[in-house]
């Protein structure tokens, strides 16, 4: 988990089906060092075709797992577990009434990606976001 450690940056694209269309983003992730684990703060901005820039943060608690990494949200909840070492981990998540499916691919370390699915009554998108070091 310590290979995470430091400053990431990231170029995100989303495709919206409910109406946003194509949305493109770019911004900072820091991995730090806690007391448990790793703390992941992300801060950058996000426009669609029909919406101005906006700003958008996140922060995530990554904790180590006995089958690799346990990720939580920032206020303790759990998210998701991923093991870096099977090269494209898939991951999912119930969050009422909505499913969130994710794949990591880690095979080009240190850069790596996340790909998001997002699907719900009001949520229709996919969300990939690329990573390299800063």
């Amino acid at each position: 988990m310590a290979d995470f450690e430091g400053q990431w940056t990231y170029i995100r694209q989303i495709d919206d089906r409910t109406g946003l269309g194509q949305g493109q983003g770019a911004g900072e992730a820091v991995f730090t060092l806690d007391a448990a684990g790793l703390r992941y703060d992300e801060s950058g901005t996000m426009a669609f075709a029909t919406t101005p820039r906006m700003k958008n943060t996140r922060s995530y608690l990554w904790r180590l797992a006995p089958r690799g990494i346990a990720v939580f949200f920032e206020d303790g909840r759990p998210f998701h577990t991923v093991d870096p070492g099977q090269g494209q981990p898939r991951a999912e998540h119930w969050c009422d009434p909505d499913q969130y499916d994710v794949t990591y691919d880690f095979s080009a370390w240190p850069a790596w990606s996340s790909t998001w699915r997002v699907r719900g009554p009001r949520k229709d998108y996919a969300m990939f976001t690329w990573y390299s070091r800063a």
